[in-house]
């Protein structure tokens, strides 16, 4: 019973070590399969794409560091020259790197296949800025803004044309000036006028002594 137990955590941490070293070097479509039913030799199958022969190399080459890091023998490898269809034989554990097209012709799922096993594949946490804010607990509600912010200031008024025109380097602009020098010339000249005409009342006497005058006898 001992020694079941001890392989079994054996293969996990082979399997754990293994799809390290494949998500290191970011593999594609990752999967692991139990194949202890299947046969006597090994009991994990893993099969991973890598988009060109230089990924697989380095898919491979990865698979070989993580598991010689964990302390297990050194895996031995097949079609390293080639890079189309890399083999990783790690004893309880086989990987099979493979591009795409040779992945989807030979169709390794459906031979070891019959039983995947759950992984949970490491994801890199999100990094949290130190000047982000943070996010409002479920069922707080948002201050609402004040009055004073919530009116709007009032856009200033423009100024007419006959104000803006007045107003020139801050004093009254020529036409002003001109207009209001005529109008004191104007009042001049009508006082001066008044002043000449005869007074109203010399014109009374006149009038009444022609009335007091006898008519003239026909």
């Amino acid at each position: 019973m001992t020694t079941e137990t001890t392989a079994k955590k054996d293969t996990q941490k082979l399997q754990r070590a293994i799809v390290d070293g494949l998500e290191q070097v970011k593999a594609i479509d990752l999967c692991v399969f139990n194949t202890e039913h299947l046969s006597a030799l090994f009991e994990r199958v893993i099969i991973a794409s890598g988009t060109s022969n230089r990924q697989t190399k380095a898919l491979a080459a990865s698979v070989r560091d993580a598991v010689r890091d964990a302390g297990f023998p050194k895996p031995r490898m097949e079609g390293e020259a080639n890079g189309e269809w890399i083999i990783v034989d790690c004893g309880r554990a086989v990987v099979h790197v493979m591009q795409p097209s040779i992945r989807s012709y030979y169709n390794l799922e459906e031979i070891w296949g019959g039983t995947p096993v759950r992984l949970k594949f490491g994801a890199p946490k999100p990094v949290v800025p130190h000047d982000a804010k943070p996010a409002a607990k479920p069922g707080t509600r948002k201050p609402s803004p004040r009055k004073s912010e919530s009116k709007t200031t009032p856009a200033p008024a423009t100024q007419s044309k006959s104000a803006s025109k007045t107003i020139v380097n801050g004093g009254a602009s020529p036409s002003l000036r001109r207009s209001s020098a005529v109008k004191t010339a104007a009042r001049a000249a009508a006082v001066e006028a008044s002043r000449k005409a005869p007074p109203k009342a010399a014109a009374r006497p006149r009038a009444k002594a022609a009335r007091k005058a006898p008519a003239r006898k026909a």
